[in-house]
């Protein structure tokens, strides 16, 4: 004879089971079972806070640490596109405004000092063009409102090798269809506040 199992049990199970192929399918599972996501942050302004005066036009134009964690498994390199979409009116936006562009960062870098300079990028790491025509950071500097600026981190499964100094729009198309995760951490700024 046969007991039979709760049957609270068996949905217990299927619960538990569905949760870790999705924990698995979504590449947050890491080494002893502990789950982690792919995270950016920054010690210099929380997510939707206001970013610091020296980070801006108005400041020292200094590019603010960034912190990440969690990278998948199988990450190569990775991406990093700072722009925001409410140029040049927040109220009525006609363009994002590209404001820094890093690809082949490597993907054991853990983060960016403040102030990085070229000399101090993680070796390997390239540099692309942001709308003033030029490479490197260049900070918050609305014209009119408080602006949304993301920081967007992508790990690719693949260094991308030189693309010269491309543009935000040529690295997204150099890099669609290669992203295993994204990470975006977004701030604010308002001059004259």
């Amino acid at each position: 004879m046969s007991r039979a199992r709760p049957a609270s049990v068996v949905p217990a199970v299927v619960v538990a089971w569905v949760a870790l192929a999705a924990a698995v399918a979504l590449g947050q599972l890491r080494e002893g079972g502990a789950s982690m996501e792919f995270d950016l942050t920054s010690p210099s302004f929380s997510a939707m806070g206001e970013i610091p005066r020296r980070h801006t036009c108005e400041g020292a134009d200094v590019s603010p640490e960034l912190r990440w964690s969690g990278a998948p498994e199988g990450a190569r390199s990775l991406v990093l596109i700072v722009d925001d979409p409410d140029a040049p009116d927040p109220v009525a936006p006609k363009k994002t405004w590209v404001h820094w562009v890093l690809y082949d960062i490597p993907a054991d870098a853990t983060g960016l000092p403040e102030a990085v300079s070229a000399a101090n990028l993680p070796p390997g790491t390239k540099q692309g063009r942001n709308d003033w025509k030029r490479t490197g950071y260049g900070g918050p500097c609305p014209p009119i409102g408080r602006h949304r600026y993301f920081h967007k981190l992508y790990a690719l499964g693949q260094e991308l090798g030189d693309l010269g100094e491309p543009t935000r729009a040529e690295l997204e198309r150099a890099i669609q269809g290669r992203v295993l995760a994204q990470a975006e951490l977004v701030g604010t700024y308002e001059k004259g506040r």
